[in-house]
């Protein structure tokens, strides 16, 4: 029996979003594979502690760090974050498959030269601190851009002694100001606390059952 069909991505979905001079908007990229609960913690502690105006939700193709099998088809996932973030702030976009982007430093660039008089952060958990060090050109990303790290369960020790902090230590804003990160100049990052979620999508992939 042939599987249905998932329904096609949208020319919305492919753009990207407008950003009026500045507007304070969080970038939160990934593979959300599935997007869960701690995803939304994530995105709605990035929202009221920086006090953006929005968060751009962008589910990309694929991780380059991720090895295994292949993601979900990425309309899949588009549908299932956009049901689980249901907020007007939150836009779920899928711009970065329209340029055929594979790294986070590509996507910084992109956003900057179209939207280049909004004020951006990155945002991300804390495990992906973790491991920025690993990423391409991640210190590119950290002086062309604010980055807000939010705590993650298990993941708040080890990301702050990570090689990445220790290069940005001189750079952390204290938390409690918060609200200023949108408007200062890179490097600059502040590590968040706030409600967490256990939930994993590795584990979450892992329980998913495998197609025969």
């Amino acid at each position: 029996m042939t599987p249905p069909s998932q329904p096609l991505l949208s020319a919305d979905d492919l753009k990207m979003p407008p950003a009026p001079t500045g507007l304070r908007v969080g970038l939160f990229g990934g593979s959300f594979d599935p997007p869960h609960e701690g995803h939304l913690l994530v995105a709605e502690t990035a929202l009221r502690r920086l006090r953006l105006d929005r968060l751009w939700w962008i589910v990309s193709p694929g991780n380059p760090l991720k090895a295994g099998r292949p993601p979900a088809p990425l309309e899949a996932r588009m549908k299932l974050c956009r049901k689980l973030a249901d907020d007007r702030r939150i836009v779920v976009t899928a711009f970065e498959a329209s340029h055929h982007i594979r790294y986070t430093a590509d996507l910084v660039d992109l956003v900057l030269t179209h939207r280049p008089t909004a004020r951006f952060v990155w945002v991300m958990g804390a495990d992906n601190l973790a491991t920025f060090h690993h990423w391409q050109s991640w210190r590119e990303i950290a002086t062309r851009l604010p980055i807000a790290v939010v705590d993650r369960p298990g993941a708040t020790l080890a990301p702050l002694s990570s090689p990445a902090a220790r290069f940005l230590a001189s750079e952390r804003l204290p938390e409690a100001d918060a609200r200023l990160l949108p408007g200062l100049s890179p490097p600059a990052w502040t590590f968040l606390h706030g409600r967490r979620s256990t939930l994993s999508s590795t584990r979450l992939r892992e329980a998913r059952p495998r197609s025969s």
